[in-house]
């Protein structure tokens, strides 16, 4: 399940996972008049039990659907894309799962004739490159390893790898670079996102290069924002190191981050105890802090909410769904200020969105902790600064809320239209829009991309034989005048 692919706290820097150290003439990191980088779709060819499916992401999105619909596959595929843009290596990724990598295989998958099997997954991002697509196919058996990967815009594309030698742990890589050569090739590692590593390994001496450039750190910035929330109240009732501020995703450190917070943001602070108000019983409140604990619990803290009577009561006495409501509001609030660690530092923090994964969104809650949750979702997804990918086991409540979009799994897409708003990422004049490019302009990019990463069919499963692998031609060049082949 997601937890099992959980990120981990305080893992070391990676290769690919920085980019402080390029010149901005040469990076594709976000101008601050420009569009927010953010991943518009998700695309499920074949993981676990779902395949083919297409999923348009707005800035509020929810699932719904019985048990075993694939609520928490899609919340999965899309925290797998972000640990490996990170620069995780796929064992780091999948080795630890119940199952080993085999478990993300569809169980209907047959091998090929080699014995091979594996999944597909592929997203898009729209920022200031415009809109660009991210594919992927890995194979999980006899070895787990990237047999193919995709990054294009909508005139070309722009890398491609293929596993050209199953006897070395390398793909061949071609990206596009337009100068004396058309394209550059250079094996890379068959364990890590391609793309990642792109900034470590091209010059951008080139407009072509600049574009890949452009392109790539643009996909993983989108997805290294992404923060999996799934507050545990039965650790969230512990006591706290007062140094340990930077929020986790079961939220069990709630007490010494607010205690920053309450510091560093107290007009924001304010609005997090009226949130907190709104699905407490404990209130009426004033105030949300934190306070130092005595006795042989010396140098720890814990989390106390005060009364408007003076009274003060410790959040561990806060009933399940009232400590949930309590860490989901503040995280929708604070947004990457509260999880300073996973935002990119080399992103100014007025342009850094998090995107918020929440398996389970209501779970533990009553109808008004809910209600008043939704809509401060709503709210804040509305003015920019956060998205949220979540599932709701109350599909009728989230579809009141305007501005949700509300996705049945195995039903239709339902959309309340949202109250209007200004919008703080709007691009600046001769900024790239952050809308998706017309259907037609993107046709011969997505017939590529289907014929590089193939939709499965019922009997199909992972990876093609040596003759169909995928392995893209050279991208060309882009005087060509014709979309990417």
């Amino acid at each position: 399940m997601v937890g099992t692919v959980g990120r981990r706290n305080g893992s070391a820097a990676r290769p690919g996972a920085s980019f402080a150290n390029m010149s901005d003439s040469r990076s594709g990191i976000p101008d601050p008049a420009g569009p927010r980088p953010a991943v518009t779709e998700l695309r499920i060819s074949a993981f676990r039990g779902v395949r083919g499916l297409r999923l348009p992401l707005g800035p509020l999105t929810l699932l719904a659907g019985p048990s075993g619909s694939g609520k928490s596959t899609v919340i999965e595929a899309y925290e797998v894309l972000a640990r490996l843009a990170s620069g995780e290596r796929l064992r780091e990724v999948f080795g630890a799962a119940p199952g080993g990598p085999r478990a993300f295989v569809p169980q209907q998958a047959r091998p090929d004739e080699l014995g091979r099997r594996g999944f597909r997954l592929g997203c898009t991002v729209t920022g200031p490159a415009g809109e660009v697509r991210l594919d992927l196919a890995v194979q999980a058996e006899p070895s787990l390893r990237v047999v193919g990967e995709r990054l294009a815009d909508h005139r070309r594309v722009l890398l491609a790898t293929a596993l050209r030698d199953p006897g070395r742990p390398v793909v061949q890589a071609e990206w596009h670079t337009a100068g004396v050569n058309a394209v550059t090739r250079a094996p890379l590692p068959d364990d890590q996102l391609c793309t990642a590593l792109l900034p470590l390994r091209v010059a951008g001496t080139t407009q072509g290069q600049r574009q890949v450039l452009a392109a790539a750190e643009q996909v993983v910035l989108a997805l290294r924002s992404a923060f999996l929330c799934d507050p545990r109240p039965e650790t969230m009732r512990e006591t706290v190191a007062a140094g340990d501020e930077t929020l986790r995703g079961s939220c069990d450190n709630l007490a010494a981050v607010l205690r920053r917070l309450r510091t560093e943001s107290p007009d924001v602070h304010a609005e997090l105890v009226e949130a907190v108000n709104a699905g407490c019983a404990a209130g009426p409140l004033r105030d949300l802090r934190a306070e130092g604990c005595a006795g042989p619990e010396g140098g720890m803290i814990r989390a106390v909410a005060e009364r408007v009577d003076g009274r003060r009561v410790p959040v561990e006495w806060f009933a399940d769904g009232e400590l949930r409501h309590t860490a989901l509001a503040l995280v929708l609030l604070f947004g990457s200020h509260a999880c300073h660690a996973r935002a990119p530092r080399e992103v100014p923090p007025g342009q850094q969105t998090l995107m918020v994964l929440a398996d389970g969104l209501d779970r533990a809650l009553d109808e008004r902790q809910s209600d008043a949750l939704l809509a401060l979702a709503a709210r804040r997804c509305g003015q920019g600064r956060v998205r949220l990918l979540g599932t709701v086991a109350d599909a009728e409540s989230a579809a009141q809320v305007p501005g949700v979009d509300l996705v049945t799994l195995g039903g239709p897409r339902r959309t309340r239209p949202a109250a209007a708003a200004p919008r703080p990422d709007h691009p600046a004049d001769g900024a790239a829009p952050a809308v998706p490019h017309s259907r037609e302009s993107h046709q011969a990019a997505e017939a590529e991309t289907d014929r590089v990463v193939a939709q499965p069919d019922r009997r199909a499963t992972g990876p093609q034989t040596d003759a169909e692998q995928p392995g893209p031609p050279a991208p060309r060049p882009a005087d060509s005048g014709r979309p990417g082949a």
